[in-house]
Formats: C-alpha cells, structure tokens, sequence
C-alpha cells in the first residue's frame, strides 16, 4: 500500500519571504557598512534612530542590543533598584519581569484581561497595596502590549497616576501598534521595544529600542548604553551597560522600516480573515475601538482540553502552532517566590490552558491560509 506523502511544512512566521522581497536593498545597505566599517554606532544607527521618531512621534530614540536591554535600560535611568516595586502582568514572556530583578528590583504580578490578553489595569491598586504589604516601594509598572495588540493605556495611565508610578511601556511585541489612533511610543514615561527576528519589524539578529519624550531621560539613556560615560568615553559618570544597536542591523532596520506600513496593512488583512472564518468554532482575538494591532502573533482560545488534540492535528497537516505561555510568571520557579496583587490571577491561569497561536506573517498567502483555516476547522468541529 503507497503511504499518502507528508504535507509541506508551512512556516510559523517566514522571514525568508521577506528577505526575498528586500534581498537587494538589504545587501547594498550591508555592503555600505562594509564600506566605511563603522560598526559600532555609525551613521546608520543615527538614521534610524531619526527614522523610529518620525515614526512614533516620540521625540528621542535611543537603540540598544536588545529589547530586554531596553527595559534594563529605562529601569536603570529612571533609578528603580533594591527595595523598590514594578508590577507588571503575569501572562507575559519572562524579560518583562526578569528586568525587575535584575536591576535589584521586586516584581510584583498583576492578573490580565480575558478579552485582550493585557493586563487588567483595575488590579494594579492591588498590587500596590501588595508591594506596601511587603515593605517594598512601588515605583513602576510595566504594561505590555502583548501578541501586537496596544494595553488599555488611558486606563493604565489613571491607575499609575494614582499611585505615583512610572509608566514603561513593553512595546517589544507591538512596535507600530496604534491606541487612540495614535502609534506606540508616547504613552507613558518610556517606551521600550525589540527588533528580534521574529518580531513585526526584526532585524537579523537581536536588537532593541527606548523612546520617550523626556530630554533627561535621553541622555541618561545614552550615557547608560555606553558604560555609563560622560563626555568621554573614559570619563564614567555611572554604572552602565555595553548595550548598542550594531550598524549592520540598523542599516537592515532602515530597510525594513521603509515597507513596514504596507506589512501591517497586510497583517490586519489577513487576521481579519482568520477571524472571520474561526469566529463559530473558537475564541478569535477582539480589538478594541481606536485601537490596531500589528498581529505579533494570532492567538485564539479552545476551551475544554482541546488544544493538545488542535495542535496534533494541525501538526499532521503540516501547520505549525505555538502556545504563547503555557506557565504564567507567577508560576515558574524563578518567579514564584515573588508578590502577586489581590485577586490573584486567575485570568492568567485559564488563558495559559486555553491559547495557541496560528502561523502568522505578512506573507502568508491566501491559499496557505486557506488550507490552515480549513484544518482548524476541521480539528475543532470533529
């Protein structure tokens, strides 16, 4: 009996699609690097900081190594260390909590919304009193805009208002997201991001950024990247990191940065029709009015123990899946020692038993997407 051959392989997110569209510019953006051997904070590093502000509107742009530098960054500038508390959600990739304690900080967990996977600003209250319940200073709260989609940041800024705290915001999954019809960026104090690969806007390897409108904070930002130096490199006013952005990856980014508005036309585009044919059969993720994500992932919901089953028999099919986080923050070893707000975080749980992600990039095709559509279908009507 001939055994029936094995689908292809459909990527999860392809970036060699893109790098097939930019191939050329990309090459001669490398090979102008090359050229002049600037490596380290060249002119291109300069050009796209100068391009990230006409992009957000953020009046500084300071790139760093890495997103999770970013966050390291902007805790460092602002002062927040031992003693002091960042809240900051449960269900989310660990660099959000991480960056607390390693600038001697304590994270504090806060639970999320069910409906957009962010966090829940109604329980940051609680988690102040939690940090105070504990000794601890709070002074920040980090929000994240997680799987592309933009945090409620109005109710984010009242609660934070409220108790005093600085605002940073985790734009690593949703640089080029808008709320209020206005880009990431400029929401509260700081605004920090990541162009890992596989991020909406990634370069070739790990890369990151903190933009804020603050001149003060810019500077310190700056001086931090750069071992702390003052007006000479040997002259250190401060602790700091060795945490710039190569110009190679800035050059590539330039590129990158040039088509990324039609790629986020066509991530709308193509989660709007996931949405529209799995509406009936799971929970499709909703954007809120006034809001646009860039689809950092598609990520939907099966109640009732059936995702194993969804992902074996998608996997059968050739069609990959992820399941972004299978163990909240405040369950992994190296964070459950650390406060949780009042209420718990109950959402967070549920959610870590229920989400998987679809394969999802701005050059996904109608035809793959069909087929994925239909095996999906297919698994959850069985």
């Amino acid at each position: 009996m001939n055994q029936r051959p094995n689908p292809p392989m459909i990527p999860f997110i392809d970036v060699a699609a893109q790098r097939r569209r930019l191939g050329g510019a990309i090459d001669a953006a490398i090979a102008r690097v090359l050229g002049h051997c600037q490596f380290i904070l060249g002119p291109e590093v300069r050009m796209f900081e100068a391009e990230l502000t006409k992009f957000t509107g953020a009046r500084h742009a300071v790139t760093c190594a890495s997103g999770t530098d970013a966050l390291v960054l902007a805790l460092r500038a602002r002062g927040i260390g031992p003693g002091d508390a960042v809240i900051c959600p449960s269900f989310t990739f660990c660099a959000t909590a991480e960056v607390a304690a390693l600038v001697g900080a304590t994270p504090v967990f806060v639970d999320v919304d069910a409906a957009t996977f962010n966090v829940d600003a109604n329980g940051i209250a609680g988690a102040v009193a939690a940090a105070k319940s504990k000794g601890l200073t709070p002074k920040a709260v980090i929000p994240v805009d997680l799987f592309g989609l933009p945090a409620d940041h109005g109710a984010v800024a009242a609660a934070a208002e409220a108790e005093g705290l600085f605002i940073l915001d985790d734009a690593a999954q949703a640089f080029g997201a808008t709320f209020n019809n206005r880009r990431l960026g400029t929401f509260g104090h700081m605004t920090a991001t990541s162009f890992f690969p596989a991020k909406p806007l990634g370069c070739y390897g790990d890369g990151g950024a903190v933009l804020t409108d603050d001149d003060e904070m810019a500077d310190m930002l700056r001086s931090l990247r750069m071992h702390g130096q003052g007006g000479d490199r040997y002259d250190n006013l401060r602790i700091g990191l060795a945490s710039r952005l190569d110009t190679i990856q800035a050059a590539i980014l330039i590129e990158k940065l040039k088509i990324f508005p039609e790629e986020i036309e066509a991530r709308d585009r193509i989660a709007r029709r996931y949405s529209e044919a799995l509406g009936d059969v799971a929970i499709v993720p909703k954007v809120p009015p006034g809001s646009a994500s860039v689809w950092a992932q598609y990520t939907i919901r099966v109640a009732g123990g059936r995702r194993d089953g969804l992902a074996a028999a998608l996997k059968a099919e050739g069609i990959p899946t992820a399941i972004y986080y299978p163990i909240p923050l405040h369950r992994q070893q190296a964070y459950s020692h650390y406060p949780m707000g009042a209420g718990g975080a109950a959402v967070s749980d549920r959610l870590a038993d229920e989400v998987i992600s679809l394969p999802m990039h701005a050059y996904l095709d109608e035809p793959t997407q069909s087929r994925i559509i239909d095996a999906t279908r297919r698994a959850l009507m069985s």
